[in-house]
Parts: C-alpha cells; sequence; structure tokens
C-alpha cells in the first residue's frame, strides 16, 4: 500500500491482482450478479484510489478496504432500491393498425412544404 500511496506501478498492479479477487468474492456472496458485483468492484478501486492518502502506513491494508468496499456496496444497494423504486411497470403498446394512420395518397413536395416559411426559416430547415 506504501509503493501504492507513492505512485509505484509495480505495487499498485500487486496491490489490485491481490485484492480484486477477494473483493469480487465480498460483493458476489451478497446475491449480486456477476456484472453487478464487478461494477461494485471498479466502484470501490475507485474510492481507494480516491482515499488512497487516507490510510495510515503500518495499519493494516485489508480493514481499510474493507471497509471502503461496504460502504461502495451500501451506497450501490440504495441507489439500486432508488431505481427499482421509481421504475414503473408498463404493459407492452399494442401495434398500430394499418387503419389507425391512413397512409396520404401523395406526400406532399418538401419545398411546397418550406415554401411557407419566412426566409431565414427556410434556410436553416433545407441547410
Amino acid at each position: 500500500m506504501l509503493g501504492y500511496q507513492r505512485g509505484d506501478q509495480a505495487a499498485t498492479t500487486v496491490l489490485i491482482r491481490q485484492v480484486s479477487p477477494l473483493l469480487l468474492r465480498f460483493f458476489a456472496s451478497q446475491d449480486s450478479s456477476r456484472p453487478q458485483a464487478e461494477d461494485l468492484l471498479q466502484d470501490t478501486w475507485l474510492q481507494i484510489h480516491k482515499a488512497r492518502h487516507t490510510h495510515r502506513p503500518g495499519e493494516p491494508v485489508l480493514p481499510w478496504i474493507y471497509a471502503i468496499a461496504r460502504h461502495v456496496r451500501v451506497d450501490g444497494y440504495r441507489r439500486s432500491q432508488r431505481i427499482r423504486w421509481r421504475e414503473q411497470s408498463m404493459s407492452t403498446l399494442p401495434e398500430p393498425t394499418q387503419s389507425a394512420r391512413p397512409l396520404p395518397a401523395q406526400a406532399p413536395d418538401f419545398d411546397a412544404l418550406i415554401a411557407v416559411l419566412p426566409p431565414s426559416q427556410r434556410e436553416v430547415v433545407a441547410c
């Protein structure tokens, strides 16, 4: 973690490779689907990156990471509940029948339609 805080790319790679499987299992064990668990994992790494300066050297890393992951999981749960609460189930709309919208015998000419517009508006529509 100290190397990650200093910006050491090798230390960052090692940390991510060692901790990501643990976090993924943590999220997957909470009845999350695999894509949801992966989204939570990405959110967790974003939060870890933002808060990396708050980890105190010499202190255990995993409890600090799991605390962040727990907050991300709670935020994700709240977000999904808000979405479900606001969503409204809709029945599928029936397909329109041919008689519902009669087709004109001949479509009007485009130039004839825009001829009634003032020249400045006609130029915008025509271009």
